[in-house]
């Protein structure tokens, strides 16, 4: 802004000196007329008339316009000053956590120690529980979460018609064709974020529309990059949130030029700002910062609550009422101006809630807002690793190399120095034979008590992690289904919980992505894909469609997928005709990832109609098939009732019930197209008034009547042909009633179709004994699960304890015989 000039009207400065000069003529009262300023000239002078609704406003029509250009320069620095102290307080409260995490990265081992204590050349590796943990995890969740074919599916919200499924495989397809295709940044910062997040504890995606891009984006933040107040414990219920973003001068310009940040002059970036959480994972990674890098700006994105003078909130009487809305404020942190100010609510929102934009993933739910990992978790556990694996090193090294003195005076040089491997000292003695020249330092071998602790604590490490489950193959193959299932569960319950997490993270982040798309895209968004052209509409993206990740979350790992579909089929096999075979067989093809199915397991044909000669023959071959409408009835029943009067099927009572069940089908059938002609105008009326039955009480009565007057006209015409049927049956058969030899053969047939059903009910009764058996059985397995983990964990602590005990006992001892030897030699001359 330009210096105003404030001086008193009655003095004479220098600079009033009128200048003489040729001038070109300018009409003062035709240019001012150009604007919103009106000149009138009268005799008294002039009179300058000054509309400010005629004045320009930028983005009058748009409720996300920047209201940085309408704000005087004093109360927007006022903002920039008070936002970048609240920053510098947050990022303050949270410096335990950044420590911890900055400690924490040296685990990780990728960057090799050279430690020259006890010795030069002494070990400096590092256990790598941690990184194990990390990389595994990482490569675990990214082939769940992020599958080829895409991440997202959806579900029908509601009674599911044609329609809805037509719109429900329209968003599919775009968003995984969004995320898989178009959004490029996407599946390598999601792969990235996977190794963030074990470390961190927390990390972050930011969703929204890229103007420059113009399509949505779905961007990494990393945890040190959002910071939060001290009081926050999520994202909706911080007072504020941080963004910190580094931009270079050239991107910078480029949002000022398209209008995005306000065009204000700005310092050149004089450099980086020191962070030091950035130093560390930049010297983990062994990129070393240059002379010649381009200073980036920082930028401070602030989601917060302000009261804005000029666009405060009015209540219904047109007063402010004192509330803050939510505003987005940028301010870049050299200079601390203010880029941009920006409303954060829907314009159509009477609330006028925040809009979020950021989604939490989580590891560990953490004592407050950010998460725990593993860094926290098992630190301390993988620093002792380190500490006991060097120790075991360095041990075999000084074994293996052995040091001490050597004859060559009475005076040690440089006494005050270490002993390295190999080397002797020059030690000044009178002569002797070669052997006794040299004194050896009584080095140790590594020690199995070091060694056993060590095991101790790595495997305490990996089950925490669940690195060390039970491989599919390991178990024992014979061993009851519960048992394989409480094995799996046991192993898996950290990880799955995670799992389950990261899942609901996951569908935030999609829920975002379709209200950006619901917001962004055109009325009808043609885009082409291999083999197929599509669409999807503006409109798609509604509360119709619920929008979900592909991942399961119950499972979080192939094994896992395989196990129980293979426990799955175990118990299928115990009992066949209760189970569907062919459903059994596809889950665990499916779960072992084979690839088209259907041809290495042809599906079940349908059902369709058949003669009377073809459902014969599958009832002797004890196959299922059934009635179908529009067939002649009657002509199955009398061919079925002809059938069952041979002596081979009245010998069997499977397929006669088979029989006699297929003629109960036909029946119901007639009977159903019978009440149709009788009833066909009520019918046509039904699902009108059933519609109409949820408002309207007289409708659902009369919808109830008309419904039971159907079902009592059917039961009738069942009951009479019912009757029909068995006076044909008994006609047929008739002619066998009264031979003796038949009722003795027919006495046989009861006799034999008891026994069957003997048999069906012990079977039955074995089947519920065999179940109580497992049940109990399973119990037992966990009940001896959860003994085995005590013992384990008695075992180790005895253990720690007892090298403990030990270590205190050598202790101990070590200090008696020092002083033993001082008594001995006596006070010193």
């Amino acid at each position: 802004m330009a210096d105003i000039d404030k001086g008193l009207p009655n003095v004479k400065r220098p600079e009033d000196e009128v200048v003489t000069g040729n001038f070109e003529e300018v009409d003062v009262a035709e240019e001012l007329g150009k604007g919103p300023i009106e000149v009138t000239e009268d005799e008294m002078g002039a009179t300058i008339d000054f509309d400010p609704s005629r004045v320009d406003m930028p983005d009058e029509g748009d409720p996300f316009a920047n209201l940085n250009d309408l704000l005087p320069e004093d109360i927007t620095n006022r903002i920039g000053n008070q936002l970048q102290n609240d920053y510098r307080e947050y990022k303050f409260s949270r410096g335990d956590w950044e420590r911890a995490y900055i400690v924490g990265l040296d685990l990780l081992g990728f960057k090799y120690d050279n430690r020259t204590q006890p010795f030069q050349g002494a070990s400096g590796a590092t256990h790598p529980v941690l990184a194990e943990a990390v990389t595994q995890f990482q490569a675990l969740a990214y082939k769940e979460l992020l599958p080829a074919d895409g991440p997202v599916r959806t579900m029908v919200m509601g009674a599911s018609n044609p329609m809805k499924e037509q719109q429900s495989q329209r968003v599919k397809n775009f968003m995984n064709y969004q995320l898989m295709d178009q959004m490029k940044e996407y599946e390598p910062e999601f792969d990235q974020m996977l190794f963030y997040l074990p470390l961190a504890g927390s990390t972050f995606k930011k969703v929204y529309y890229d103007d420059l891009l113009g399509r949505a984006v779905s961007k990494f933040v990393p945890a040190d990059d959002l910071v939060v107040p001290y009081t926050a414990t999520s994202l909706d219920d911080a007072e504020a949130v941080v963004h910190v973003l580094k931009i270079s001068e050239n991107d910078l310009r480029k949002q000022q030029v398209a209008g995005f940040y306000s065009d204000i002059e700005l310092t050149k970036p004089q450099g980086t700002i020191t962070n030091e959480l950035k130093e560390k994972e930049r010297e983990v990674e062994g990129i070393t910062k240059s002379q010649r890098v381009e200073p980036m700006y920082t930028v401070l994105e602030c989601h917060v609550n302000l009261d804005l003078e000029g666009f405060e909130d009015v209540g219904s009487d047109g007063e402010p009422t004192g509330i803050k809305l939510p505003y987005i404020v940028t301010i870049e942190e050299g200079s601390r101006k203010v880029l941009s100010i920006r409303r954060n609510f829907a314009p159509n929102d009477p609330k006028k809630l925040k809009i979020q934009y950021f989604v939490h993933f989580k590891f560990l739910p953490g004592l407050g807002f950010y998460g725990l990992g593993l860094i926290h978790m098992i630190g301390g556990l993988s620093r002792t690793a380190t500490a006991a694996l060097r120790q075991l090193l360095d041990a075999g090294t000084l074994s293996n190399l052995p040091a001490g003195f050597k004859q060559r005076g009475v005076r040690v040089k440089d006494d005050a120095a270490n002993i390295q491997p190999g080397e002797f000292k020059d030690v000044d003695t009178p002569g002797g034979n070669l052997k006794d020249a040299f004194v050896f330092l009584p080095y140790k071998e590594p020690s199995q008590t070091l060694l056993q602790l060590m095991g101790i604590v790595v495997q305490a490490g990996q089950r925490f992690a669940s690195i060390a489950d039970m491989q599919v193959g390991d178990g024992n193959q014979q061993a009851a289904v519960g048992t394989t299932v409480a094995l799996l569960e046991r192993g898996s319950r950290v990880m799955s919980a995670i799992h389950k997490r990261l899942y609901v993270a996951l569908k935030q982040e999609f829920k975002l992505l379709a209200k950006v798309f619901a917001t962004y895209l055109p009325p009808e968004y043609p885009y082409d894909v291999v083999g197929a052209a599509r669409n999807v509409k503006q409109t798609d993206f509604d509360d119709r469609i619920d929008i979900l990740p592909v991942a399961d979350p119950n499972i979080f790992s192939m094994s896992q997928r395989i196990s129980m579909a293979q426990t799955q089929l175990q118990l299928a096999q115990t009992n066949p005709p209760m189970h569907n075979m062919y459903m059994a067989y596809r889950n665990m093809y499916s779960a072992i990832g084979v690839k088209d199915i259907d041809r290495i397991l042809p599906p079940p044909p349908p059902n369709q109609p058949k003669d009377p000669a073809i459902e014969h023959i599958d009832a002797l071959a004890q196959k299922p098939f059934q009635a179908f409408p529009g067939q002649d009835h009657r002509a199955h029943v009398t061919a079925h009732l002809f059938f069952m009067a041979t002596n081979f099927v009245r010998n069997n009572p499977s397929i006669t019930a088979a029989l006699e069940k297929n003629v109960l089908e036909h029946i119901s059938l007639m009977a159903q197209e019978q009440v149709q002609l009788e009833f066909q105008q009520e019918m046509q009326m039904l699902p009108q008034m059933q519609q109409q039955a949820t408002q309207n009480p007289q409708m659902q009565q009369q919808f109830q009547q008309i419904s039971q007057k159907i079902e009592a006209r059917k039961a009738v015409l069942i009951a009479d042909m019912t009757e029909e049927f068995m006076k044909e049956e008994k006609t047929i058969t008739s002619q066998f009633d009264h031979d003796p030899l038949l009722k003795l053969k027919q006495r046989e047939v009861d006799l034999k179709a008891m026994e069957e059903e003997r048999k069906v009910k012990e079977d039955a009764a074995r089947i519920n004994l065999d179940k109580t058996k497992f049940l109990k059985g399973q119990q037992i397995a966990e009940e001896k699960l959860e003994q085995d983990e005590e013992l384990a964990h008695l075992r180790a602590d005895t253990a720690i304890e007892k090298s403990l005990i030990s270590a205190d006992v050598k202790l101990t001892s070590d200090k008696m015989k020092a002083k033993d030897v001082r008594t001995l030699k006596g006070p010193r001359s």
